[in-house]
């Protein structure tokens, strides 16, 4: 249990700041997370990882020199925002491309998915590589869709030592590949973790017994079993990696027994010499082991195994000099402290000179912004009991968070163009709600925003670029497909009425009531389908009869922008005089 801190809200947060204060002479604080302190030649590539607090030493301890150039620091167990690995990413940027790199979870893959798109957008080219060396979350031919654990220090320790000897961002992005595919690890827990402020666990193991195949977001294992004895346990952790080896293994590998959080040191290091001794038995030779807390999970009791195998080009790259607060290797040449002051995302460099067009419609998008709060306001408690069928129940006010968050900082950024409008409003928005809805709303708005732009006049290409924005973002972040029932079966068809509407030569207003209906009549059809994406696929029969919450949310939405603009136009029509034509 966690007893030391004044308000369990602010843990993550005064942990982080701690963190820097006791090691300033590695990292500096930004807004999101941490950087690198020292100075970072000109064009290197920038490698930034991160995750949820409640690891340490990843992700912030392993950030300095050889390693990381920066982290994204989200909250306990939680992906951090999308507008926090940006920031972390803009400041740790030095002109050669930034790799972000984290575990492959849900919300990890939205949030740092959207911060990858509004980089790239701005000129700062972006890739990713996601770290799925755990064996026990998913089969062998669906390595893709594995989670990552420990092996998140292989894949980063190998992209860092790349990135410090010169490579460009396509030879580091190649080696975290190669080398995420060449790690396994496989986990047992003895008892769960306790979050900040929480009275018990997030598990419990019985007695005499041990959980198999265990998360480091307090997630039990998959399978329980006897407790074991310390060779017993070192036999099953090698057995199970050994018959999961990549095609093209070799006989050199990197051992790692990493501890949860409560497994002393001494246990660590008899479990070690036990595994160490198999692997020679099976011939392989263990090329400079980890033997420690490496990935926790606050005070979890359980520990990982992870074998990285090695080709002479990865043995190369692990053996490299490393220096971070948590994670040292060989000597590194000492680096100037940085002279110039980190910045805001927000640079001055950014300001933009507002046409009058795009500030009017930047006025608009306040007040279409202002509807679509007021009615997820209204509908906050159905949808939330909607989601609750089949899901967690906080689809009404994750929405709620979200758009409140989003009516504001469209608000204050108001007299700005609408692409600023917007992209103020879809960070604020992701920030706000977290969550997969979040990641997702928040990058269809800032992308609806970057298509409309800042130009002198606006026609109805504009608006249906801003739509297939809207729309591509959605897709492109969550994968989700038509009759997965999510949000895409009410999108989809609102985006192909719109377009069509629009082809036609339909005025903008009549093709957005056209479309909003088709996006009603497509999310109540949702109650047909069963779940194939999410939380409510586990819970799939439950959900039938029901519509899908997303899909719900976004008809709502649509059907109230489209009333609006109707409102808007019917007033604009009796004030106008007579003969107009307006």
């Amino acid at each position: 249990m966690t007893r030391i801190f004044d308000n369990a809200a602010d843990f993550a947060d005064e942990a982080l700041d701690g963190f820097v204060a006791a090691n300033r002479s590695y990292v500096a604080r930004v807004d999101g997370g941490v950087v690198r302190s020292t100075e970072v030649p000109a064009g290197q590539v920038a490698l930034v990882v991160g995750g949820g607090s409640g690891h340490y030493p990843a992700f912030a301890g392993l950030v300095g020199p050889g390693l990381a150039a920066g982290s994204a620091c989200g909250n306990m167990f939680a992906s951090p925002a999308a507008g926090q690995v940006y920031r972390v990413a803009k400041a740790a940027n030095a002109g050669g491309g930034v790799l972000l790199s984290y575990g492959n979870y849900a919300g990890d893959v939205l949030h740092f998915g959207q911060a990858q798109l509004r980089l790239n957008a701005e000129g700062i080219e972006t890739r990713t590589v996601t770290v799925t060396d755990d064996i026990a979350s998913a089969p062998i031919e669906q390595l893709e869709k594995r989670r990552g654990i420990a092996g998140d220090l292989t894949v980063f320790k190998i992209a860092g030592a790349a990135a410090e000897a010169g490579l460009d961002l396509d030879g580091v992005e190649r080696l975290a590949i190669k080398t995420n595919y060449r790690t396994r690890s496989l986990g047992v827990a003895f008892d769960g973790c306790t979050l900040p402020g929480a009275k018990d666990p997030l598990f419990h193991v019985p007695a005499g017994q041990m959980s198999l195949g265990l998360g480091i977001h307090g997630e039990p294992g998959i399978s329980e079993h006897p407790m074991p004895t310390a060779s017993e346990l070192a036999e099953l952790l090698v057995s199970k990696l050994l018959a999961d080896k990549p095609e093209d293994a070799g006989d050199r590998v990197v051992a790692i027994v990493n501890g949860l959080g409560t497994v002393k040191y001494d246990e660590l290091f008899l479990l070690f010499g036990k595994i160490e001794k198999l692997l020679a038995a099976a011939g392989l030779t263990v090329v400079e082991p980890e033997c420690g807390e490496l990935v926790t999970s606050l005070d979890m009791s359980g520990l990982s195994l992870t074998l990285l195998w090695l080709d002479e080009e990865l043995e190369q790259y692990w053996s490299a000099p490393a220096d971070t607060p948590a994670f040292r290797k060989g000597s590194m040449a000492p680096r100037a402290a940085r002279t110039t002051a980190l910045t805001d995302a927000a640079e001055a460099s950014d300001v933009e000179q507002t046409t009058r067009a795009a500030a009017e419609l930047g006025e608009q998008a306040v007040a279409i912004l202002a509807q679509v709060r007021d009615v997820v306001v209204e509908h906050e408690e159905e949808l939330g009991k909607l989601d609750a069928i089949a899901g967690d129940g906080d689809h009404g006010i994750g929405m709620r968070r979200g758009v409140d968050a989003a009516a504001a900082a469209g608000k204050a950024a108001g007299g700005s163009s609408v692409a600023r409008v917007l992209a103020s409003a879809g960070e604020a928005w992701s920030e706000r709600a977290g969550g997969t809805s979040g990641a997702l709303w928040g990058s269809a708005v800032i992308a609806a925003g970057q298509a409309l732009g800042n130009r002198d006049f606006y026609n109805a290409e504009d608006a249906a670029a801003a739509v297939k924005a809207f729309a591509g973002a959605i897709t492109e972040l969550g994968k989700a497909e038509p009759g997965d029932k999510t949000m895409v079966d009410a999108l989809l068809p609102f985006r192909d009425a719109f377009l069509a509407e629009l082809d036609g030569g339909a005025p903008v207003d009549r093709a957005l009531a056209v479309a909003a209906a088709a996006a009603e009549s497509a999310a109540a059809k949702t109650a047909e389908l069963r779940p194939l994406k999410g939380r409510a696929r586990p819970l799939a029969e439950k959900s039938l009869g029901h519509a899908d919450p997303g899909a719900v949310s976004f008809g709502l939405i649509a059907a109230r922008i489209s009333q609006f603009i109707d409102s808007q136009l019917a007033a604009a029509t009796t004030a106008a005089p007579a003969g107009n034509g307006a």
